[in-house]
């Protein structure tokens, strides 16, 4: 009678150092993950830090340096204002048909200037228009937006004065002539205040 072959062994022997190998590719798996999200970390927070000093640049020091003007106001002196006609313009959302009724009022350095401001007051409102008819309701919704607007109408009525200024964008080697101030710093107009603001 013929005896049966011996069962093959259904476990294969462990390699030598195998459970060392498993091992040693855990960690190194363990490093390179907590090495991409270091990475992936730093780069959010570096992305996050630009955004917020882009954002802080396009919106210029308005806000902060009307407080700090309303702080050093002399109570002495008579504040004056120049009131405009109301602006009603077709705004640039491109989903829906959105329009702004808009009244303001120009805070003056002196109330001598409200003549200057009269005599230019055609340019004056161009330019203003100009500037609401290129902003989207949700940019005017926003608080950060009306400041930049307050800021953008500033800047337009210096030129239409036509005073000179540094250009927020102009480049650092750009041949250098004579300075040529801040538009706040020439510009009889020291704020712009809204008295009335619809978006419809």
């Amino acid at each position: 009678m013929a005896t049966a072959p011996p069962a093959a062994p259904t476990d294969a022997a462990p390699a030598p150092g195998g459970k060392k190998s498993r091992k040693k590719l855990i960690i190194i798996v363990g490093v390179v993950v907590v090495l991409l999200l270091s990475l992936g970390g730093g780069g959010a927070l570096l992305y996050m830090k630009k955004k917020k000093a882009a954002d802080e640049a396009e919106l210029g020091s308005e806000p902060e340096s009307a407080e700090v003007k309303v702080a050093k106001r002399d109570p002495k002196v008579k504040p004056a204002f120049a009131a405009l006609e109301p602006f009603t313009v077709n705004l640039a959302d491109r989903d829906a048909d959105r329009y702004a009724q808009i009244h303001l009022s120009l805070e003056l350095r002196e109330e001598k200037a409200a003549e200057l401001i009269k005599s230019f007051m055609p340019v004056i409102r161009n330019n203003v228009l100009m500037v609401l008819s290129h902003k989207t309701s949700a940019e005017l919704l926003e608080k950060d937006g009306k400041l930049k607007l307050s800021a953008e109408i500033r800047k337009e009525i210096a030129r239409a004065l036509g005073l000179e200024f540094i250009e927020e964008d102009q480049p650092a080697s750009a041949p250098k002539g004579k300075a040529k101030p801040a538009p706040e710093e020439v510009s009889p107009v020291i704020g712009v205040h809204f008295s009335n603001f619809i978006i419809q």
